[in-house]
Order: structure tokens, then C-alpha cells, then sequence
């Protein structure tokens, strides 16, 4: 009888290490009053959420209390020249201005345990203002997710430099709220969370989005698919890089 708890124990154990890993974010959340329905999803769905909003406060708020890891959604320069709104970062910025910039959205937005950037295709590839970020993000001990807006982006590589942990995106899932383009884009997700690996997938708090993962979701265990806050993935990257144990990582 031992025997066979102990091949059970082992077995649930691989079952965890070779299933795809996955991180869900919300992010774009502050504006609408609709934005609170991102709450009724589980808590294992990351949000990120824009500083100096009206709602942005108390859905932080609200959100950590239902369980949901938070993270601020930092707006940066895009290339196309779209206005930022509040707490929006430059390349027309001081080292100085930045960094307060920064500092400002990061205290707007509470119990955040990283960032993400909002648009920055712009933003994104200029080595300095990205080295000013991650020295921000390290001082607090923060992550950094970067939402790959541009191929050409040097979030990851600033975050490796100054010791920040990071993460990359690799889909978005709801650029079409049609029916249709919501379930090609969830069907794509699967297809890149299955077996081992992480993959990081971003959303927005469309009312439609919203109602297509509440429904969906639930196939993801039926999958093998783990839904995990996004700070979870981190240590596997770690251990990934490291080329140690994956099931260490896990626990």
C-alpha cells in the first residue's frame, strides 16, 4: 500500500513538472466601470493595472483581496506617437524625471509585484531609459514582464543586466473580440502551453474577453495546462537558465 502512495506522489509530481505552465494577464485596467468584472475571473488571472487612474486604486485593492497577483501597467512611448495618458515615460525625459515619473505610478497602484509595459514600442528599444526602469523595478524588488509592442525591445536584455526577473510575452488574446477571434487565439493558446515550457498570454478587460474566459477557462486543467500568477513562472525561468531541477522550482 506504501508502495503504491509513493508511485501516486511521484507521479503527480512529473504530471506537474511536464505540464505547460501558463500566465494570464489582464492589463489596460483602470478607466471603465465595466473593468470590474476582471474580479469574477479566478484569482490565479494576473492584473495589471494603469497608474493614476480613477478606478485603478480600488480594483488593486480589490483584486488583491480576491486573491489575484498585481502588477502596474507603466504606459511608455509608442512609435506611432499615441498619447500616453498619466504617468506616461519618454525619451524626452532626464535620468531624474524618469526615475520620479516611475516612482509616482509605482505608488498609485498598490500591492504590485511588477510591471508591464503599456504600448512602448518606442520606448522599448532605448537601452537608457530601460536601464533607469530595471533599476527601479530592483530597488523595489519588482519583475518585469515585457509585452513585446516591438521584436526590437531591450526589456529583457536591461532586466538580465540589472538583475531583475523577466518574463516575455509570447500572445495576445483578444486583439479581435469577435467570437471567432477569440476562440482562434485560445486554441493557439493551447496549442503553445501544452507540455513543458511557460508561456505568458495578455488580455484586456473587454466585456467580451471577460465572458470568453470565465467559460473557457476551466479546460485548461482538462488540458494539462497550470494557470499560475505570473510571479510563479520566474523561478522556472531561473532554474531553466540555470539548467537545474524544474521540480524544485515548482515547490
Amino acid at each position: 500500500m506504501r508502495l503504491i502512495f509513493v508511485f501516486l506522489l511521484l507521479a503527480t509530481s512529473l504530471t506537474s513538472v511536464h505540464a505547460g505552465q501558463l500566465a494570464i494577464i489582464i492589463d489596460d485596467i483602470g478607466y471603465r466601470q465595466t473593468d470590474t468584472a476582471v474580479l469574477s475571473l479566478p484569482p490565479e488571472v494576473t492584473l495589471s493595472v494603469l497608474p493614476h487612474t480613477p478606478l485603478g486604486k480600488k480594483l488593486a485593492q480589490q483584486g488583491h483581496q480576491k486573491g489575484h497577483e498585481i502588477m502596474l501597467h507603466l504606459p511608455m512611448q509608442a512609435l506611432n506617437g499615441d498619447t500616453l495618458g498619466p504617468g506616461g515615460l519618454t525619451n524626452q525625459m532626464s535620468e531624474s524625471q524618469f526615475k520620479q515619473q516611475v516612482a509616482q505610478a509605482m505608488d498609485s497602484v498598490p500591492y504590485i509585484k511588477g510591471v508591464n509595459n503599456h504600448m512602448g514600442s518606442l520606448l522599448t528599444q532605448l537601452p537608457a531609459p530601460m536601464s533607469w526602469l530595471m533599476e527601479m523595478l530592483k530597488s523595489r524588488e519588482l519583475y518585469f514582464i515585457d509585452s513585446a509592442t516591438t521584436k526590437f525591445s531591450r526589456g529583457e536584455e536591461m532586466a538580465e543586466q540589472r538583475g531583475v526577473p523577466s518574463l516575455r510575452r509570447q500572445l495576445f488574446l483578444d486583439n479581435d473580440i469577435s467570437h471567432k477571434g477569440l476562440e482562434r487565439q485560445f486554441r493557439q493558446l493551447l496549442e503553445l502551453s501544452k507540455g513543458p515550457g511557460m508561456t505568458v498570454a495578455i488580455a484586456h478587460p473587454h466585456p467580451t474577453t471577460v465572458a470568453f474566459l470565465k467559460a473557457n477557462l476551466p479546460s485548461l486543467s482538462k488540458e494539462g495546462i497550470n494557470l499560475m500568477p505570473a510571479s510563479q513562472l520566474l523561478p522556472l525561468v531561473l532554474a531553466q537558465k540555470q539548467g537545474t531541477n524544474p521540480t524544485a522550482a515548482l515547490k
